[in-house]
């Protein structure tokens, strides 16, 4: 799943200089992120799946699409307030809120791909 975000890496918390030095000076980026989920878990003998593909994707849609898709990190969401929306920190709420909606601890690994050449994971 595709979806554009942007960010400003900043700690209202710290002085400009600390800021500065974690994070060079401020600046306004947007990503086109690539999100890749893994489920694993039991094959269902009945239909031969871990979960219905169209049903995690409608998950990942309401829950990663709907909340961070053409938005601000920092203004147009709550939940980078105490954290700044690096792509780790930002792969870490997606599994947290994927874990969440998809039943019986099937989620594995997210992968997050802010550019085409690198990429965060997180997983169980």
């Amino acid at each position: 799943m595709d979806f554009s975000a942007s960010h400003t890496l900043w700690r209202p918390d710290w002085d400009e200089a600390r800021n500065r030095e974690a994070f060079g000076r401020p600046a306004h980026y947007g990503h086109n992120y690539a999100l890749f989920v893994t489920v694993r878990g039991p094959l269902d003998p009945e239909t031969g799946m871990v979960i219905d593909l169209k049903r995690l994707k409608d998950i990942m849609e309401a829950e990663i699409a709907g909340r961070f898709d053409h938005k601000n990190l920092n203004e147009d969401t709550t939940l980078f307030r105490e954290r700044p929306p690096t792509p780790e920190n930002l792969a870490h709420v997606i599994f947290l809120l994927l874990d969440a909606a998809i039943p019986d601890q099937l989620l594995c690994r997210v992968r997050l791909c802010p550019t085409d050449d690198l990429f965060v994971e997180v997983e169980r």
